[in-house]
């Protein structure tokens, strides 16, 4: 026995005094910043639409540092552009705390909300976005869209105005505009405005699909369908046809949405919603509503 009591000793008396650096939890390592550049990756990925990759680096961030707002920001911005709008007005609720962010996460917070059609609440944070910053194209954009709307034809080209200047002339608000003025009927001016927004974006299939619309609209229903692929030629003369119904030219429209189904292939239920509409209103009834076309 004699003989394991120093070894006892060591056993016992040696390690708890070591044992202090075992009593709490291990420290995490300090939080590191996010470099500028990292941020400008994540935006080129997002402006890109490249979300998929977005959302891997913005990931990766988020393990060096949880905490910026900036980080905040584009999650919801991805969140945005996902769908996911209740996470993204989590985000941009968060991040309007910060003042540097502040009116980024405004006009953020006003677009989401537009989406969760809570039009109110969406017009007052875009107006104060663009209060704090008359640059914030975005936010002019959405204002645009939210009086259109309502209707209010002056103030969205007013909001149009500002954000294809602050812009210049980004073709997703030239293509907005052009929709409102189609909306109103303003061909002469929804048309260049279509133009303008393909030939900044050549592969902007909403601005083509308007144009078509609006030289439809005009009575050029063949120059309307004229060069869409196999894909869209159902959906272009579908379009035609909408637009020949609004000008009382009945039996071409007629003739447009017969020619939409053949297109299709199969049963294309907006042709022959259309269809019946049109057949309704040539025999002097109401009928259905018609599927409108066109798109912002």
């Amino acid at each position: 026995m004699r003989f394991f009591v120093p070894l006892l000793c060591v056993i016992l008396g040696v390690l708890p005094a070591h044992a202090g650096i075992f009593d709490r939890a291990p420290q995490k390592p300090a939080a590191s910043e996010v470099s500028d550049g990292t941020i400008q990756q994540i935006q080129t990925a997002f402006d890109d639409q490249r979300y998929l990759d977005a959302g891997k680096i913005l990931d990766q961030a988020l393990l060096v540092s949880s905490d910026d707002p900036r980080l905040s920001y584009w999650a919801g911005e991805l969140n945005l552009a996902r769908g996911r709008y209740d996470d993204a007005l989590v985000n941009f609720t968060r991040v309007k705390t910060d003042p540097k962010m502040h009116t980024l996460a405004l006009a953020g917070e006003g677009i989401t909300l537009a989406k969760l059609g809570r039009s109110l609440e969406a017009v007052a944070s875009l107006q104060a976005a663009v209060t704090e910053d008359p640059k914030a194209w975005r936010a002019w954009n959405a204002l645009g869209s939210e009086y259109d709307r309502r209707h209010d034809w002056p103030n969205a080209e007013t909001a149009y105005s500002h954000a294809i200047s602050a812009s210049g002339g980004a073709a997703v608000v030239l293509n907005n505009r052009g929709f409102s003025r189609l909306s109103q009927k303003k061909l002469d001016l929804a048309i260049p405005d279509f133009v303008a927004a393909l030939q900044k974006k050549p592969d902007l299939e909403l601005a083509r699909a308007n144009l078509r619309l609006a030289l439809a609209m005009q009575g050029e229903y063949e120059r309307a369908i004229n060069g869409a692929v196999a894909a869209d030629q159902a959906t272009a003369l579908n379009n035609a046809g909408y637009a020949a119904m609004l000008r009382g030219d009945y039996d071409k429209a007629k003739d447009l949405f017969t020619r939409a189904m053949k297109a299709k292939g199969g049963y294309y239920s907006l042709a022959a919603a259309n269809l019946e509409k049109t057949q309704s209103l040539a025999g002097g009834g109401q009928g259905k509503d018609a599927v409108r076309a066109g798109s912002r």
